[in-house]
């Protein structure tokens, strides 16, 4: 893979307040970027900067060397985003938010694989559940079920471990460490202390 997210003097300011400025960051093939810092100091949002959603920053993103601006289908086709929040439909089943994530991102899969997927992450026996029956743990593996499935090699995730037991953080700390070792690229914030990786970076805001 031939990638890289690169961002060049990124600041934000909220409420006459600068969360952060004059940031300089990248991330390429087989590396991981934890983002650190207080609450409020703006760590989801450089995540929305870094996956397109906000635009009102300072600097310039750039993907594989080329401003955003003229990139950006390009970066979007090559990204995976998980927010805070799971994300998921209520009224669907897991097995049908799958199905339907993958329609809405033009990804092709067997029902056998997306049953796979959902089987890894602990949900075996829940698959036909709407999802509003399940607990807020189940439904964040529902969103996390996504990453065994795509294709896509920057992943860009908020707080993936909230509500997950201990065996789910374990899978989900494998399964990243699989990702970039694969080279693939991960950019994430979390209160959840990792495991030491050799391509583990951090960038810390609201630190002076």
């Amino acid at each position: 893979m031939t990638f890289r997210l690169e961002g060049r003097g990124l600041g934000c300011e909220r409420d006459d307040r600068w969360l952060f400025a004059n940031l300089d960051l990248a991330v390429g093939p087989g590396e991981m970027l934890r983002v650190e810092g207080p609450n409020g100091s703006g760590k989801t949002t450089l995540l929305k900067i870094l996956s397109g959603q906000l635009s009102e920053h300072d600097g310039e993103l750039l993907w594989s060397g080329k401003p955003m601006r003229r990139n950006r289908t390009a970066f979007l086709a090559n990204l995976l985003y998980l927010g805070h929040a799971p994300g998921v439909k209520s009224a669907l089943s897991p097995l049908e938010n799958l199905a339907w994530y993958q329609a809405l991102n033009g990804e092709h899969g067997s029902e056998a694989s997306r049953m796979a997927a959902l089987d890894e992450i602990g949900l075996y026996g829940f698959e036909d559940v709407p999802v509003a029956q399940l607990s807020a743990g189940q439904q964040r593996r529902v969103a996390l079920a996504r990453m065994l499935l795509s294709p896509r090699p920057l992943w860009v995730l908020d707080e993936p471990f909230t509500a997950i037991d201990r065996q789910g953080v374990a899978a989900l700390e494998t399964r990243l460490q699989t990702h970039v070792a694969r080279g693939g690229s991960v950019i994430l914030t979390t209160h959840h202390e990792l495991t030491p990786l050799p391509a583990l970076r951090r960038v810390s805001l609201g630190v002076s």
